[in-house]
């Protein structure tokens, strides 16, 4: 069949990602991205240390992520994001914006990270208490606590896996877990979002899902990335009932078929991998 006629594919709006060289999570990146913008990824090189303050330092060196920048620029992408939570609070706020600047001399295009998209997130949900769930340690959770605070957002709570390798394996039950643990009302009032940290976090599907029974938004760092990098270019992001990106979700009601209360059964945590959990 001849379809020479169709005048081959329509033109496409890039978004470079910079990600860790442990990222698994592309699948999900592209959930978010709509029909008209393309992906480019590209990888940090490989360093043999496990997730920890120490490796976030590594992957965010300058040199490192000019490097990367400069191998998207042949395919010519409208803005650059790197995909890496703890990478990019580990040196507080101003690392964040010394990357983007260093990015963005890297690749005459501009520049954003995950955790600046987290800040721009809150002020768009005008966010002024957050919960926090993460896959880290408690050094590294410790880190993003004192980020979002010097950002002016106060941390109500905070729920923590103590994993150092593979958090792309974790599960939603898991992720589920953790937010309610996380959204519990603490000594400091009730949180009015709830953030999933680390770009390696599975998150797409169980976002509605928590809106519905926490009724507060809740955000999650691929998501994050994602809207702002398509924000950049005056697109959407496709997240249907996920209160940043659809307005309609911002209501708190519940889910179309749904009732609030339990959104997944209770199951046992996996411990393997695990050094430690908890929550503060």
């Amino acid at each position: 069949m001849d379809v020479s006629f169709l005048g081959g594919p329509g033109p496409q709006r890039g978004v470079g990602v910079v990600a860790p060289f442990d990222f698994a999570l592309d699948r999900e990146l592209w959930r978010w991205v709509p029909d008209e913008v393309s992906l480019h990824l590209t990888r940090t090189p490989y360093v043999p240390v496990e997730v920890s303050l120490d490796l976030a330092r590594m992957i965010s060196e300058h040199e490192t992520l000019g490097d990367a920048v400069r191998t998207l620029t042949e395919v010519t992408p409208e803005v650059v994001a790197y995909a890496c939570t703890s990478g990019s609070f580990v040196g507080g706020i101003m690392g964040e914006r010394a990357m983007c600047e260093a990015m963005s001399r890297a690749g005459a295009v501009p520049a954003l990270t995950t955790s600046g998209a987290l800040l721009e997130a809150l002020v768009e949900l005008d966010v002024r208490r957050v919960a926090l769930v993460t896959p880290y340690t408690v050094s590294v959770t410790r880190s993003l606590e004192n980020y979002v605070a010097r950002a002016g957002v106060t941390v109500t709570g905070c729920a923590y896996m103590g994993l150092t390798r593979r958090i792309w394996q974790v599960t939603y039950r898991e992720v589920v877990d953790m937010a309610r643990r996380a959204a519990v009302r603490g000594r400091l009032g009730t949180a009015d979002a709830l953030f999933l940290s680390c770009t390696n976090l599975p998150t797409y599907d169980v976002i509605p899902q928590l809106e519905a029974e926490l009724r507060i938004p809740v955000i999650s760092a691929n998501q994050v990335t994602m809207w702002a990098a398509l924000r950049r270019l005056g697109t959407r992001a496709v997240g249907p009932y996920q209160a940043l990106i659809d307005a309609s979700a911002r209501s708190g009601t519940v889910l179309p078929g749904q009732t609030s209360g339990s959104v997944l059964p209770e199951v046992p945590r996996a411990s393997e991998e695990k050094q430690q959990e908890g929550w503060t």
